[in-house]
């Protein structure tokens, strides 16, 4: 079955394909994620080259075809291209983070409106905000592994239910969750939290104010992040676009 669909759609990714056309990898509203080509793209009359470019959030038109792989692109205008993003080379990272997240983990055709939204609100933010760019994407990555099903439990002890952990000498296994000081000789422990790293965390994922957090931690919070999806999510090599353990 065929149908012209018109969506939202965030480029993910772009390469050149033949002498004038480009592929591109679109998350889109409706449909999620897909592939799609745009035929004569990159000849000089076309201004579809340069609208369809990664972060760009676009409306498109798409002539869909359940049958095949690569879909057609007939027209597309720009919604929004967060310019600010794209002249700071720190907040281009980690808007490429977000979108690697996205075309890595997200199965193709799978429809996640919630998803769709969080990435806008992201890349809103950091095109507007001035924000440590380290902080935003923390509070993404964290959302982004609740909405994939592998949510990061920071609210009490695995073991003895303990919620008041603000002061103490923690742990976490990436299996259980967080444990207390008095829990977690009883169990693997994947890394240890000490009092700053815990409230890092734990602003990151109730959205509460983050001040005069040392760039360390909130480096090493984004990697233990790393290595927990990595963990659950084998054929995920980790984020090439922060390179975080390299």
């Amino acid at each position: 079955m065929s149908q012209i669909l018109k969506t939202e759609a965030i480029v993910l990714s772009k390469i050149n394909y033949g002498d004038t056309s480009i592929i591109v990898n679109l998350f889109t509203k409706e449909k999620g994620r897909l592939t799609a080509i745009v035929k004569g793209a990159r000849s000089p009359k076309s201004k579809m080259g340069s609208i369809v470019d990664p972060l760009n959030y676009l409306s498109v038109i798409i002539y869909n075809k359940d049958t095949r792989d690569v879909q057609l692109i007939s027209g597309a205008d720009i919604i929004a291209h967060y310019p600010r993003i794209k002249e700071d080379y720190d907040k281009l990272q980690y808007a490429y983070a977000v979108l690697e997240l996205t075309k890595s983990l997200i199965p193709d055709h799978e429809t996640n409106e919630r998803l769709f939204k969080g990435i806008v609100r992201i890349l809103e933010l950091y095109n507007s905000s001035n924000n440590h760019s380290g902080i935003l994407f923390g509070r993404f990555f964290l959302f982004f592994l609740e909405v994939i099903g592998y949510e990061f439990q920071i609210d009490k002890c695995y073991s003895c239910g303990e919620i008041d952990l603000q002061q103490k000498d923690l742990a976490y296994n990436f299996d259980l969750g967080i444990l207390c000081s008095n829990c977690k000789n009883e169990h693997i422990q994947s890394f240890f939290l000490d009092a700053e790293l815990f409230h890092l965390f734990f602003c990151l994922k109730h959205n509460e104010k983050i001040e005069n957090m040392k760039v360390e931690t909130i480096n090493k919070a984004l990697g233990y992040l790393e290595k927990y999806l990595r963990y659950h999510v084998p054929d995920f090599k980790g984020l090439s676009s922060l390179q975080l353990f390299k």
